[in-house]
């Protein structure tokens, strides 16, 4: 395929649709690893979870890898947002000392 000026375009070659499904039931019957079972059919182990992300839309029975990859995606905004509560408390903690002491006055001074 060329797109001009000397530029080629190489696509990998489609998998069968009875191949991907053949992989993708292979994976959630056995025990073995996403990455086990790509290396096993001769496929990227990302190619393997695009699949299985696809398969898990288009079907309504989520894979344990799909389900582990979105737990992962809200583990990790969950330990965002701790973060982001964290600095805003250590924020708050200072200006309510900062403003503690700002009420008390310079030290020793006694007003009449």
């Amino acid at each position: 395929m060329s797109l001009g000026a000397g530029r080629m375009c190489l696509m990998p070659k489609a998998f069968p649709k009875e191949f991907r499904q053949d992989v993708i039931r292979v994976f959630r019957e056995s025990d073995s690893s996403l990455a086990q079972v790509a290396k096993d059919f001769g496929i990227s182990a990302s190619c393997l979870k695009r699949w299985i992300t696809i398969d898990d839309r288009t079907s309504a029975r989520p894979s344990p890898a799909g389900v582990a990859a979105n737990e992962s995606v809200e583990l990790r905004e969950a330990k965002k947002r701790i973060v982001l509560l964290e600095q805003e408390n250590e924020v708050l903690r200072r200006a309510a000392a900062y403003l503690s002491q700002a009420n008390l006055g310079p030290k020793g001074s006694t007003r009449s």
